[in-house]
């Protein structure tokens, strides 16, 4: 009986083994045989979906499948495959069909965060491999049962922020190597404060928010807008909720908190060495939020039990000003790495670099080696931008964390917030 390389990926997720073997085997004289060649399907073709990073075809990974409930945004997406790369790709509208044909390797989920959840474990459980956009989860708990079901089925999941282990993130005018060399060199002392602002870049999105009071609108009829909605509460349609504007509402996102949250502060936690735990504090400054679209704020902080803190500076200082990123006992690091302490960089030299990380997605893929940014490490960071999204929501000043059991401490209502309802069929 002949094994291809889908069904050898699948058993051997299965059973959490695997040998490298090398690609001469399986495809011969460098040639990609198409039983060794990666598949991908993309589930939300609008705007992120259909970017140029990631809507691509190639030898490492074949585009076969597209999924969208909005029949233009679908239409759209099979003309640009066709155009671009000559693929014929199946078309879906049902994103379960999508995750149920076994030509799939790859599910890169594209579409609001109100259903990143739902559809990371159902490709967990039918075997697929998972790219998710950030942020990864709209709640905590759906955090936790992405984490748990991408551990049960044995998958490799990427979550797509990628300042962490590459590129300079937006505004600071540095990679991250050096700031998390500086830090794990002890050189600043502890504890240290890390300031996100508008030095930083971080006001670019800020102002994303909803609208109150929308009135009612026919739903357009390439759009199905009860299926767009799944398991988020019934609200009549407006197009202000949908596509490029829905980051304004608390239903499917929270505004530029979330959205360009993780992007942000995903690379601290992994600088302060916070990738297994959460805060233990956070503390909001903010007018009170309407409970459908999502307002401005003007501070959110975070506390560790070890008293390194993360501040987030919203309205008021979009213009940002002379802040020190990371500030500890011992000195203060700037944007463009400047730094208070004297010639720093032939210091950091005598310091090991930080632990390399597997940043090649379709390598681990093969191998079975966890990506760099995963389901574990990628649910602490998007943690702390739904807890701070928990505290405006409910105008807490103040709201306690148990990193441990994740659940807020002497607080109901904030953790009725942790396990939200779920509309109709729809459920974790």
């Amino acid at each position: 009986m002949k094994t291809d390389r889908r069904s050898f990926l699948k058993t051997m997720g299965s059973i959490g083994l695997f040998s490298i073997v090398p690609r001469n085997v399986l495809g011969g004289n460098g040639h990609i045989a198409p039983s060794d060649q990666l598949t991908k399907a993309i589930i939300g073709t609008g705007g992120i979906g259909r970017s140029s990073y990631h809507f691509t075809s190639d030898r490492q990974c074949r585009l076969i499948a597209l999924c969208d409930v909005d029949s233009k945004h679908l239409s759209d997406a099979v003309g640009m495959a066709k155009s671009r790369f000559r693929e014929d790709v199946r078309a879906y509208h049902d994103f379960r069909d999508l995750i149920s044909n076994p030509d799939v390797d790859v599910v890169h989920i594209a579409t609001p965060p109100h259903w990143h959840a739902i559809m990371a474990v159902e490709a967990a459980k039918a075997g697929k491999d998972i790219w998710c956009e950030k942020p990864m989860t709209r709640t905590i708990g759906e955090g936790k049962r992405v984490v748990e079901a991408v551990r049960r089925y044995n998958r490799i999941f990427r979550l797509n922020t990628w300042f962490r282990f590459t590129d300079t993130f937006y505004g600071l005018g540095t990679p991250v190597m050096p700031l998390k060399k500086l830090v794990d060199s002890g050189l600043l002392g502890w504890p240290l404060k890390v300031v996100v602002s508008g030095t930083t870049g971080f006001a670019w999105k800020f102002f994303w928010t909803g609208r109150e009071n929308l009135e009612t609108q026919p739903v357009p009829r390439e759009l199905d807008y009860d299926f767009w909605l799944g398991p988020a509460p019934f609200k009549p349609y407006n197009v202000h909720r949908t596509h490029q504007t829905f980051r304004g509402y608390w239903d499917y996102d929270g505004g530029g908190l979330t959205d360009m949250g993780q992007h942000y502060l995903d690379p601290v936690q992994y600088i302060l060495g916070k990738d297994n735990t959460s805060p233990v504090k956070v503390e909001t400054d903010a007018a009170q939020q309407h409970p459908d679209a999502v307002g401005i704020w003007r501070r959110i902080t975070y506390t560790y039990d070890d008293g390194c803190q993360i501040v987030l500076e919203g309205e008021g200082y979009e213009s940002g000003g002379k802040t020190a990123y990371i500030e500890g006992p011992r000195g203060k690091v700037y944007k463009g790495f400047e730094c208070t302490i004297p010639d720093i960089m032939n210091r950091l030299a005598e310091y090991p670099d930080p632990v390399p990380q597997n940043t090649d997605f379709y390598e681990c893929l093969r191998t079975r080696k966890k990506f760099a940014l995963n389901e574990e490490n990628g649910h602490r960071s998007c943690t702390l931008v739904n807890i701070g999204a928990v505290a405006l929501r409910l105008n807490r000043k103040v709201l306690h964390f148990d990193p441990k059991t994740q659940l807020f401490v002497g607080d109901d209502e904030a953790n009725a917030l942790i396990d939200q309802p779920m509309r109709g069929q729809w459920h974790m």
